[in-house]
């Protein structure tokens, strides 16, 4: 039996993008009130005004009385315990930086997929040695999910990771719908990196794509990605974990395949030929594999990790190597 939430619960969600869209939907339809922040005023007064959001699964309609909108972000803030992070990592900090409220009390749930620029540090990292935020306070959203599948509201999987369970298991309640499956986890790390890093091999999925490799090389390339991650996340974490499930290697499939998948198109776009600024004017969209990548070939090089598909997409990105010999040489470690 779906439970109804009390409208006192104050949840705000920050960002307005598919993936905070689609987290907004799952809220109201859980009968949770949502206090949203959306930046750009012409955005939020529109979306006050329809209850969709004009620019993203504009065929999602909210239902107007579990929505507040506002372009005032310390507004927003101010009028939530519960603030979840959708805002791509590459303008969080400077997001962050506006808010003049304390956030000490807040807790605090990333629906953020990437390292933070300024710090080279992912989310929950970046918010505890930055803004001495407790990690008991922090939840992490973990897929595989896409924000276009719950918009159709097609069955989708999340993991909601937290070193705090009563925490994880109220917002867990917050998320509850007929088309979402969600379990809890402590590996809040480990599900964190896994979301940032399979990004990176979604993008590199797409450059194989776009270079005209087929099924069976793609079948190797996520295959050596799989272990690849392990490798990264056991030298940042070395925690007990599988990573099988569907929070790492189901997130990543699903990354790496989905016609849905903006990192994969990103990528697919590179191999074809276009360059890095070519292919984002011509997405419109962020693709967060792609400020991820130069984060995470830093992080792996400081940390003695073995990341040749990481260091692969780094130098066609960022050192404008060819893809096509790049790839070739990349082959060539794979097994």
């Amino acid at each position: 039996m779906l439970k109804i939430i009390s409208p006192k619960v104050s949840v705000a969600v920050l960002g307005s993008g598919s993936w905070a869209t689609a987290l907004v939907k799952i809220l109201t339809d859980s009968k949770v009130h949502v206090n949203w922040y959306v930046r750009d005023p012409e955005q939020a007064q529109k979306t006050s005004i329809t209850s969709k959001n004009p620019n993203y699964l504009s065929e999602v309609r909210f239902k107007a009385r579990r929505i507040s909108v506002s372009s005032d972000l310390n507004e927003v803030v101010a009028k939530s315990k519960w603030l979840l992070l959708a805002i791509p990592s590459a303008y969080l900090e400077s997001e962050l930086k506006k808010i003049t409220q304390p956030i000490d009390d807040k807790i605090i749930v990333s629906g953020v997929k990437g390292f933070i620029p300024e710090s080279q540090l992912i989310l929950g990292e970046h918010l505890h040695q930055h803004y001495d935020l407790p990690w008991e306070q922090f939840i992490v959203i973990g897929g595989p999910s896409h924000a276009e599948e719950i918009a159709l509201e097609r069955l989708s999987y999340l993991t909601l990771a937290s070193r705090n369970k009563e925490n994880a298991s109220q917002l867990r309640q917050f998320m509850r719908t007929s088309y979402l499956q969600i379990k809890v986890s402590n590996d809040v790390i480990g599900i964190e990196y896994g979301a940032t890093l399979k990004n990176i091999y979604a993008l590199a999925a797409g450059i194989a794509h776009g270079l005209g490799y087929g099924d069976n090389f793609q079948s190797v390339l996520i295959s050596n990605s799989t272990r690849e991650m392990n490798r990264f996340i056991k030298k940042v974490s070395n925690s007990k974990r599988n990573i099988n499930q569907s929070a790492y290697l189901g997130d990543l499939l699903v990354t790496a395949y989905s016609l849905f998948s903006r990192n994969r198109r990103f990528g697919n776009m590179i191999g074809r030929g276009y360059t890095v600024k070519g292919a984002k004017i011509e997405m419109n969209m962020v693709a967060e594999g792609y400020y991820a990548c130069e984060s995470a070939y830093r992080v792996s090089k400081s940390l003695g990790v073995n990341t040749p598909i990481i260091d692969a997409v780094y130098e066609i990105l960022y050192a404008k190597k060819s893809p096509k010999k790049r790839f070739l040489k990349l082959a060539k470690k794979l097994s």
